[in-house]
Formats: C-alpha cells, structure tokens, sequence
C-alpha cells in the first residue's frame, strides 16, 4: 500500500476560547494535488501553519519523504515577510517611494542570489519564471520598493525554482494580475508533473489541471468536496442601511479633484510614470487598471501625498496646485485610502476599534483621543461591518478577511470626498467581495469620487464609468464604460 506523505492525527488548535482545528484527521499521498477552500476564517491558514511547523497544536503529524529530492516542504504564507539589512522589519508605509534614503534591505537580484546559494539552486533555473513573471527589469530593486503582487511573484519565484516534494501556498492568486494567473497556474501543471505535491489555500474558481482533490474545514475538521464549487458559502449578510452620517454627501473643494498634466517619475534612469495626463472630476467613478509593475501604486502614491516627486510635476489636488504650500495632511483630508501596503505596516498594536478611528486622521495607528461624536460614528460603522464583536482584539489576530473589511471600514470612517481603493478585496472570499462592492455603490450613491483598483472585471462594483489603463508607466487606455446619470 502507497505510504501517505503527510499523516495528520487528531489535530486540535484554539486561540483563547476558539477552537479552529477539532480533531482533524489528513493523510497526503504523492501526487495528490489539493486545494483548501471554504468561507474566510475557517481556519485554512491555521492548518497550513500546522504542517510547517509554525503553529503549536495538539495532535501529531508525520512525514514520509522521498530521500533523493532534499527539499522538502515548502510553506509559504499570504504575507511576505523580509528584513532590512540588520535583520528587522521596521520600514514604514512611504519608504518605497522615497529613494534618497539608503539601500536599506537587499536588491531583488542579491535576495535571490542568497537564496540560490542557501538552496543550492541554479540561477539560470529560475530564468524564466523572471521572464514570464516581468521581474527582468526589478533585479537591482531593492525589497521595500515592491508592490503587494510584485512580492508575491517574488515569493511564488522562489517556490516555484525550489521544486519541493511539498509545496503548500496560501493565497497564491492575490495580488496577480490575469496574465500572471494565467502563467502560475501552467506552472503549477508543470511542477505536478515533476513530483511536487500541491496544496493550495483558495478560493479561486480557476485553477490548475492538476488539482483533482478538495476540502474545507467544517467544524475544526476537514470535510472533502467534489469541486471548488461545492465549497460552502458564508452566511448571507443583513442587508442594512448605512450609517446615516455615510448618507450624507461630503463636501466638495473643486469640482477637478486630481488633474495631472504631463506627470512623468524616474528612479535613475528607470522611469516608473511618463507623461501622464489625466483628470477626475467631482462625482466620476475611475477603475485604474494596468498588469503588476504598470506603474498604478505610484500612480496612487501622487495623489495621497506620500510620493516626494510631486512636488517636481504639475500635478492639482482638491483646486491646489502641488508645491503651493498646502500640507500633505491637508491632502489627506480629503480622501479615504485602502492599499495592500497599508495592510503591510498598518500598527500591529492597533485594535480593531482603534484601526477604524485613525481613519479620522490618517495616521497608521491611533494616537488621539476621540471625543463623544467620533466615538459614536465608529461604533456604528462596527456594527455595519459586523465587527462590534471583534472590536477589542489585535487587528492582526484577526482572520484575514476581517483586518481587510476592519481597513475598508476605516477608509470611509470620515466620509471623505475622494475614496481611493487598491485592490480593496484582496483577502475577502467572493461574499465578502460582492459584499463590499455593493456597499461601494450605495456610498458612492451619496456624492463620493472614486477611483479603484482592481485585475477583474467580475469583481467590480457597478458605478464604475470611466477606466484609465497603464501599461509600462504610461496611459494606454482613458476611456468612458458608460456616461453617468447622476
């Protein structure tokens, strides 16, 4: 009889009070190919964890490898974690953008050296996943200059050069651009095919061929499924109203919330941005969209204020020109911004609660008191967002999809003119997506101007009228979807 390569015996996990893991019992064979799905907060993560060690569970679990391939698990997590060069992880949210400072973490290419000599890997084995994942022209980047998907190539890069007998990824899809998904999923087929076992965290529909084998946890316990589609759904939400303070239409400075005349950003000789044009008008709906590395975060990064080089551009923000002695928390006022880098280095002190009120003043963490009415506001926005219950836990204890809905509740806390949302559902499961969207639309019911980022036209909300397109740094499509009829 085959030996399992992975045999997990009654494993039992709790944090505090919450039981996640129940009881559960796995055996992996060689060549099974698994993706674990399922509702947010099940306890995906958990178990992954588990099998690599990283969490501490009761229970035991045994592994059978094969003794010619000396990789054996590979774990690697939604987050990628690096270090600066003394080996600790205080970088902060503007850092990517302000190349005056010094090299602080390793390049791209020395990270990538150190780990085929660490390995014992060929470099030239990984050439082509650089190439099919356009990481050509990031080699001498350093590691805080990456956005959240240009991270997470980097680390599928890795996993995918190491070629271990057992490959567990969490979330392997967020963050990745069509083409990349595309690309990721032919290399999983290919890394199959040469004896690596697949576990996927998911809750993507498009998969891989190789992926014949499903589960998800129910009750602390993992239940097999047919198909992906067979994954249980979350509990169908409440609809109900917004607060009535995000029924209020927001005050308008200018009628141009962001105009852009010829704006171009160089690193060196690297340009990042060139010649945008570019115009949002109080009320428009904006969907920016462009493959990872376009060029969209620093696109971003002029309008909140956190890129240096605007000040060196004719770029005009709520009716003021850029340089004109305006404060970038004057700029800030104005608009409510969720990112995966602020996810990143969002204060990992912060409560739940406490996450939501630095909204009213843009600041990664809450260090000011609230006063009466505020206080009001953020209970109520806790309890739209079916968070009251969550309220004074560590926003990073939280699963996943709760720290994105707790962050997108702090974008709107102060009912802002301007809402900007990158990538607002990375995180979410489809009913937290089309969730969030729809509150999305009912806000921007009320007045807002938005601009959102997002790789798929199926998750997207519906008020969305214009799209601008990058493409290498520069506009390759500015485009009406449809005339409004506000």
């Amino acid at each position: 009889m085959k030996q399992a390569m992975v045999h997990s015996v009654n494993l039992n996990l709790k944090y505090g009070s919450n039981t996640v893991l129940k009881d559960l019992n796995w055996q992996i064979f060689p060549g099974q190919h698994w993706v674990i799905g399922g509702p947010s907060g099940t306890g995906k993560t958990s178990l992954a964890k588990a099998l690599a060690g990283v969490n501490h569970f009761q229970g035991a679990i045994s592994f059978h490898y094969q003794p010619e391939n000396p990789h054996h698990l590979l774990y690697v997590s939604n987050w990628y974690q690096f270090t600066n060069l003394e080996g600790d992880r205080n970088f902060y949210y503007q850092q990517r953008y302000n190349k005056s400072q010094v090299k602080e973490t390793l390049s791209v290419y020395a990270e990538l050296q150190h780990y085929a000599d660490t390995e014992n890997l060929l470099f030239s084995d990984a050439e082509a996943h650089l190439k099919a994942f356009g990481f050509e022209n990031f080699k001498e980047a350093q590691l805080f200059e990456l956005s959240s998907g240009e991270h997470k190539k980097l680390q599928l890069i890795k996993a995918l050069w190491l070629k271990p007998q057992l490959l567990i990824i969490d979330q392997p899809y967020t963050g990745l651009d069509a083409q990349s998904r595309s690309y990721l999923n032919t290399a999983f087929d290919q890394l199959a095919a040469q004896g690596t076992t697949l576990v996927l965290l998911a809750s993507d529909q498009d998969l891989p061929s190789c992926i014949q084998h499903f589960a998800e946890i129910k009750d602390g316990k993992l239940v097999e499924r047919a198909s992906a589609q067979a994954f249980s759904k979350a509990p169908q939400r409440t609809k109900k109203s917004l607060p009535y303070f995000l029924q209020q239409a927001p005050l308008v400075a200018s009628e141009i919330m962001v105009r852009m005349k010829d704006v171009s950003i160089n690193y060196g000789a690297k340009q990042v941005l060139k010649n945008i044009n570019w115009e949002v008008k109080a009320g428009e709906k904006w969907l920016l969209q462009g493959h990872n590395g376009s060029g969209k975060s620093t696109l971003l990064s002029l309008i909140n204020a956190d890129h240096p080089q605007a000040y060196a551009n004719d770029i005009t923000l709520f009716g003021n020109k850029r340089g004109s002695g305006e404060s970038i928390w004057e700029i800030k006022a104005h608009l409510g911004i969720i990112s995966p880098e602020m996810h990143w280095y969002f204060d990992p002190t912060a409560k739940v609660w406490q996450c939501i009120a630095s909204g009213f003043f843009d600041s990664v963490g809450l260090f000011q008191n609230l006063g009466y009415e505020r206080q009001q506001k953020v209970n109520q926005i806790l309890d739209f967002f079916e968070l009251t219950a969550y309220k004074d836990q560590l926003l990073n204890t939280l699963p996943l999809g709760k720290q994105r809905l707790a962050l997108l509740a702090r974008t709107i806390i102060k009912n802002p003119e301007l809402l900007i949302l990158d990538e607002p559902c990375q995180g979410l499961d489809l009913e937290q997506t089309t969730h969030f969207n729809a509150v999305v639309d009912e806000l921007c019911g009320y007045g807002k101007t938005l601009i959102y980022v997002g790789h798929f036209e199926t998750q997207l909300p519906s008020c969305i009228e214009k799209k601008l397109i990058l493409e290498n740094g520069a506009v390759i499509a500015n485009e009406t979807i449809f005339e409004s009829v506000i």
